[in-house]
């Protein structure tokens, strides 16, 4: 006997439909979750990485992108690679943790705010200056908060906030007028 698909098939009833539109939105809410926490990810190990170009930005800002940090201000994706490289060059190298991702999505937006810990390691010539040693830092406790998009090319930031809630050791030699104001308010 040849059986047919009807008679294997369960039978599909509203219910079922529902109750596997639901599981498909519930499914399309944790892929998204995962995108943008992945984004996260990766803009903090690419600071920390220091291979900043077009391709970096482009991977991971919308074109009208805007970012506020202690250091200054920066709209646009032009010229936010150099931007950031300037950032970090004052350092050797640097650290930074993020955690506490909470983030609202809704559609093709989303609001994001995580904790981060960022450890900045100086140069030789700021602690030969300072008379201080190997390993010498400054370590910063600061949030991200902003916005990001969907894009054809997945999600991106198109608002980032970075804010300093406490500071440990000295800053870089040479700050920038924004960068003195954040650590004398703190």
């Amino acid at each position: 006997m040849t059986l047919t698909a009807p008679e294997f098939a369960p039978e599909f009833t509203s219910e079922t439909a529902r109750e596997t539109a639901a599981l498909q939105a519930r499914i399309d809410a944790l892929t998204d979750r995962a995108a943008v926490t992945d984004l996260i990810d990766r803009y903090l190990l690419s600071l920390d990485a220091r291979r900043f170009d077009d391709a970096w930005a482009r991977g991971l800002f919308t074109p009208d992108v805007r970012i506020t940090s202690p250091v200054g201000k920066h709209e646009g994706i032009e010229g936010l690679a150099a931007w950031q490289e300037a950032t970090l060059a004052k350092f050797e190298r640097t650290q930074h943790i993020g955690t506490n991702y909470v983030m609202d999505i809704a559609g093709d937006r989303a609001t994001v705010r995580w904790n981060a810990l960022m450890t900045h390691v100086h140069l030789a010539s700021t602690r030969e200056a300072r008379g201080t040693g190997p390993g010498d830092h400054f370590t910063v406790g600061g949030t991200f908060a902003g916005e990001v998009v969907r894009t054809p090319g997945g999600w991106r930031f198109r608002h980032l906030d970075i804010r300093v809630v406490w500071t440990h050791g000295e800053g870089p030699l040479v700050l920038t007028p924004a960068a003195e104001e954040t650590l004398r308010s703190l």
